[in-house]
């Protein structure tokens, strides 16, 4: 696959400069460009910039009219994995709100099949899997991901041609997987469960086999990821979507470690691609947070930026946390929350996004003003006393 790399990446970087507890990013410029590398992608590498970068989580949805062209006469799986078709939904929002980040349209039980676990989306009901994972054979059964460029080809042609697409836009790439608990968790429920009965009972009665399970995903999930990059993703993002069904002891011993092997073994490799780490349900858990390796923490909404700013230092990157329904309120009320998580955050290391997907229904004009206020946040964050630093006013070249 590392001809791959050659293709889509026009960089060479140098070792990164760690600290030894978390194995973060600790110096700025790591790698030597041709041209100015992307706003979101010099942001996520821990660099200042000149203003706060956006893009928002299931911004390729159903709210948008272009979108439902589409999703209202092709299932789920048809549209995902069509690349013709991915491209075009990633694309949309990107035409019309200008983010600074694009992310591929696909879903986070996308490796699934090619590991024999084989899943449906059903309209107004979600993911089913028929054949849920109950017992050790089962996890002993599973296949490797050995050859998703055979298995997964149309992720390889979705991100490759999404890469040319953007490329000297300024806009920067984004993959994505789901954590190993929330695919574990999938996978033993069979659909979305609000107890998450079947996988606690694993969990507290065989934690053998989840640990099994969990141990399978990470592997494939390690090879996935690096997958995407080869294919052109510039930063991925860890979705941890159940990371709510979990107290902070199970989640230290459920998910997070899982987690970190995949930053890690993509650190290792691909030491280039900042890794974001996003858990839903993640407020009760800031240490656990705090101590993740990942470049960037994302943060639910459930949580003040304030807080979290507090608990995890005013030097480690967040991305968030927009309460998404406020995206439903009057243009006062979205520019006072946009506001109040900008200021929150700081005139540095922040990523602006809602701290949840953004919902059917939303309107359109309501995610191009949230889009805009991140492109007015430097002349913001002055007016409440954040001015940027004269090395954010004037970026300079990777």
């Amino acid at each position: 696959m590392s001809q791959l790399v050659a293709a889509v990446q026009p960089m060479s970087c140098k070792p990164l400069q760690r600290t030894a507890r978390s194995g973060r990013r600790t110096s700025g410029v790591v790698c030597q460009a041709q041209q100015q590398d992307p706003l979101l992608l010099r942001v996520a590498r821990g660099e200042e910039a000149e203003r706060t970068p956006v893009w928002l989580m299931r911004q390729a949805g159903r709210y948008m009219a272009a979108f439902r062209e589409y999703s209202d006469r092709l299932p789920f799986r048809e549209r995902s994995e069509t690349a013709s078709i991915a491209i075009e939904l990633s694309l949309q929002p990107w035409r019309s709100f200008q983010t600074d980040g694009v992310i591929m349209f696909s879903d986070i039980l996308t490796p699934l099949p090619a590991l024999g676990i084989e899943f449906d989306v059903i309209k107004g009901k979600g993911p089913l899997i028929d054949n849920p994972i109950s017992s050790m054979d089962q996890v002993r059964g599973l296949a490797p991901m050995e050859d998703p460029l055979s298995s997964l080809p149309f992720v390889h042609e979705t991100l490759s041609t999404l890469r040319r697409e953007i490329d000297g836009s300024g806009a920067t790439l984004l993959g994505f997987v789901g954590t190993p608990w929330t695919l574990a968790a999938y996978s033993v429920e069979g659909r979305a469960d609000r107890n998450c009965r079947r996988t606690k009972t694993m969990m507290f009665n065989s934690p053998g086999v989840l640990h099994a399970l969990l141990d399978h995903l990470t592997e494939a999930l390690i090879v996935y990821v690096g997958y995407q990059v080869e294919a052109g993703a510039q930063v991925v993002q860890l979705f941890d979507s159940w990371a709510h069904h979990l107290s902070p002891e199970q989640s230290a011993e459920f998910s997070m470690p899982y987690a970190e092997r995949i930053v890690a073994a993509t650190r290792t490799k691909y030491p280039h691609v900042p890794i974001i780490f996003h858990a839903n349900g993640g407020s009760g858990k800031h240490a656990q947070l705090a101590a993740c390796t990942a470049d960037v923490v994302g943060l639910d909404w459930e949580c003040s930026m304030a807080a979290a700013r507090q608990a995890m230092g005013a030097n480690r990157t967040l991305q968030g946390n927009v309460d998404p329904m406020v995206l439903f309120g009057t243009e006062d009320e979205i520019r006072k929350a946009v506001t109040r998580c900008l200021v929150e955050a700081g005139p540095a290391h922040h990523i602006l996004n809602v701290g949840h997907g953004v919902i059917e229904g939303t309107p359109e004009e309501s995610v191009g003003l949230f889009c805009d206020l991140a492109r007015q946040s430097a002349d913001i964050l002055k007016a409440h006393g954040q001015a940027p630093s004269p090395k954010q006013q004037q970026p300079v070249a990777a």
